[in-house]
């Protein structure tokens, strides 16, 4: 698998001649550079090991003034060889270099101590006693120290060696199968247009791709590709990389510009992070702190938010928020690295957990669950990140972004999540998906939701589903909704009855005055008989008026008991009966039935004839032909 080694030390111990040593390539590029005998901006080179081993090399300047350059190629390397020249020992920022590296996540690497053939044995020796003591409880702790000597040659072949020996035991870690690379290197070429280089986090990438500059998704396509110098049709993750990109000038790409395709990064201005302080800070961070933020190869302001405390002292670690001037575009698990303004320095670092945040309000629960994210397991982080975005969701190329797994990985996860109901796919055409405890929590909320609904409303059967949309969830996602609704009518644990829904349990049912109201318009409208009374003359007995009352005739027309033939006027369903069973007689010996028939067989007056022959018309079971009657279907 492609490694990437990157130098570190301080200024003038000897990083940019070692590497020539080693490569032969001069990474002092810039006449400014050789004028003034140090490195200022990135170097590249490559080390072929023999065997088809070859290592790239990022080679950093050691001056304090050109760190944030330093941390720019210090991002994305595999392990380090932190150089250290013998006549002078640790520097400031041989200790500044070291304390980024770890910070930046890197784990292994080795020392070489330059300018060997300055310095007699006795003091070699002491100086690399010094050294292995210094080293001791960081991460490089044990590691190789050899001395070498750039201008004689002396343990050259050594140091080459024990990086062999380093490649053949290092095991890198995972890397995701999203294609990102961060530009730290903007150039022109004449014949082939605008050049960026990086190193290529993960993923690959091909000639006539389409591509975006993130995180302004400033559009481009692959026109060429190189690693390690020669040309490729594919360049793959672990190498460092040029891309030749068409259609965009110089000019329209910054350092620390992010290539990747289009639809699978997303800037945000808000990122949650775990954060810790150097034991070798003497300043406390303090909430709502502005500092120099540094992720990949970009250096921007920002400011710190800290979620449960005021300040975090040295050698403290804590989850909080940073918050930027304009959108960045990361991922889960990504290196940063702080700097103060005064002294301009690092000061703590560690790494992104919530790519795509938002803003949290201070000593909440949610700060307790944004810890969740800095779990170890990949399932406990996504089933966190689910349950953090709430109703809005994360589809599944976010999802990629805020876990740092592979696709196929992240596919099997979410399928085990789900069947532990700790993630559902509500959207299956945009692949969206939400949290398993939030679509439960929904879930009780809808059915109390109904509950309340069938105790203030007992006479309804239950609630418009449009109506029930618009209302509990009003500030819901329209597929999140009908998700939670499905899954409870599949549950059975509500009812539909065309477009009302109801809890299973619920039966229409009346107060006790309210039973009292469906007596006195069931005695009145049963009297009445043929005859009904008026409605006017029904609510004055009930001393009421319509819209008090309407509730009750709706359930009695839902329960069939009274019927409704115009906008005022009811019959008990008993009557009404009566009157279409004369009515069918009639028929069964006529073909055709006037009004003045129909009177003679019901007795009606023109006040009741008229409305009862155009309900059963309107019914269906009869059918007016000019001024008769004709029975639509024989009974």
């Amino acid at each position: 698998m492609p490694v990437i080694m990157g130098t570190a030390g301080h200024i003038d111990h000897g990083k940019t001649t070692l590497v020539k040593a080693l490569t032969g390539i001069d990474c002092d590029r810039l006449s400014e550079e050789k004028k003034r005998g140090i490195t200022i901006e990135l170097g590249f080179a490559h080390l072929d090991l023999g065997e088809g081993d070859r290592v790239g090399i990022v080679d950093v300047p050691g001056h304090e003034k050109f760190v944030k350059n330093m941390v720019a190629g210090a991002t994305g390397v595999d392990f380090v060889t932190l150089v250290i020249a013998a006549d002078e020992g640790i520097m400031p920022q041989t200790r500044e270099h070291l304390e980024i590296c770890q910070l930046l996540g890197v784990k292994t690497g080795l020392v070489a101590l330059t300018k060997a053939d300055m310095v007699d044995d006795e003091w070699l020796d002491m100086v690399k006693e010094e050294v292995a003591d210094y080293l001791e409880p960081t991460f490089l702790g044990g590691a190789p120290i050899i001395p070498v000597s750039a201008h004689t040659g002396a343990g050259i072949d050594e140091l080459k060696g024990a990086i062999r020996t380093l490649l053949s035991e290092y095991k890198p870690k995972r890397r995701s199968d999203l294609f990102r690379l961060p530009a730290d290197r903007v150039f022109s070429m004449k014949g082939h247009g605008t050049v960026i280089t990086g190193t290529m986090i993960s993923g690959s990438i091909s000639i006539g791709e389409d591509v975006l500059l993130y995180p302004r998704e400033v559009e481009s396509k692959v026109r060429g590709l190189q690693s390690h110098g020669e040309t490729v049709e594919t360049a793959e993750a672990g190498k460092r990389t040029a891309v030749n990109l068409h259609g965009l000038e110089v000019d329209d790409i910054r350092r620390g510009d992010v290539l990747a395709r289009p639809g699978t990064l997303f800037p945000s201005d808000v990122w949650d992070i775990e954060l810790t302080v150097l034991e070798s800070s003497h300043i406390p961070l303090k909430h709502r702190r502005e500092i120099h933020f540094h992720h990949g190869a970009r250096e921007v302001l920002a400011r710190i938010f800290l979620l449960d405390r005021e300040e975090l002292l040295p050698g403290e670690t804590a989850v909080c928020q940073v918050r930027f001037i304009e959108p960045l575009a990361g991922v889960y698990d990504d290196r940063i690295v702080l700097r103060s303004f005064s002294p301009l320095r690092a000061f703590a670092g560690g790494r992104v957990i919530g790519p795509v945040g938002h803003k949290i309000k201070r000593f909440s629960d949610q700060v307790d669950m944004l810890g969740q994210l800095a779990a170890e397991d990949p399932a406990e982080v996504a089933a966190a990140q689910l349950e953090l975005a709430g109703p809005t969701g994360r589809t599944f190329n976010e999802l990629l972004t805020m876990t740092n797994m592979e696709s196929k990985a992240l596919e099997k996860t979410l399928g085990v999540l789900g069947g532990q109901q700790k993630a559902i796919l509500f959207d299956k055409e945009t692949r969206r998906y939400g949290g398993g405890e939030l679509a439960r929590r929904l879930s009780d909320e809808l059915l109390a939701f109904l509950g309340d609904f069938h105790k203030k409303h007992s006479m309804k059967p239950g609630v418009q589903r449009g109506e029930l949309a618009s209302s509990w969830g009003k500030a819901l996602p329209q597929k999140f909704f009908h998700f939670i609704v499905e899954r409870l009518l599949k549950q059975g644990d509500i009812v539909a009855e065309q477009e009302v829904l109801r809890l299973k349990d619920h039966k229409v049912s009346m107060a006790s005055d309210q039973a009292k109201v469906r007596e006195i318009i069931l005695g009145a409208y049963k009297e009445g008989g043929f005859t009904p009374p008026n409605l006017k003359d029904v609510l004055e007995q009930l001393n009421m008026d319509f819209k008090e009352a309407a509730p009750v005739f709706r359930v009695l027309q839902e329960q069939g008991e009274l019927i409704r033939v115009k906008d005022d006027m009811y019959y008990h369903a008993a009557a009404l009966n009566d009157i279409k069973a004369r009515m069918l007689a009639f028929f069964a010996d006529s073909q055709e039935m006037s009004a003045p028939d129909f009177k003679g067989v019901t007795g009606l007056s023109r006040k009741y004839l008229i409305p009862v022959l155009e309900y059963f018309d309107k019914e269906k079971v009869t059918v007016r032909v000019g001024d008769v009657r004709h029975l639509r279907k024989r009974s």
